[in-house]
């Protein structure tokens, strides 16, 4: 394979191609709820936006039902 052409772009390249962090074991699937909200702080930053799947090292069903539980959490007025 060839190098990207500009310097760029060889950035953004090398940007989209890094590996997942570890996986996440120490969670339950039973612990996510919007009835815990300390959990479902973990998964946010400071401004209150979800972290991506990389950061939290999470498998996609798993982002999918944390996302989820964090929207519901919000609606009720348990996590800001």
């Amino acid at each position: 394979m060839t190098e990207p052409k500009t310097v760029e772009r060889r950035i953004a390249f090398r940007k989209s191609n890094k590996r997942m962090t570890r996986k996440r074991l120490d969670l339950q699937i039973e612990r996510v709820s919007y009835k815990f909200p300390e959990v479902l702080s973990k998964f946010t930053s400071e401004t209150g936006k979800i972290l991506p799947r990389k950061v939290t090292g999470v498998s996609a069903k798993m982002h999918r039902k944390i996302t989820r539980e964090i929207k519901r959490a919000r609606a009720v007025s348990l996590l800001p």
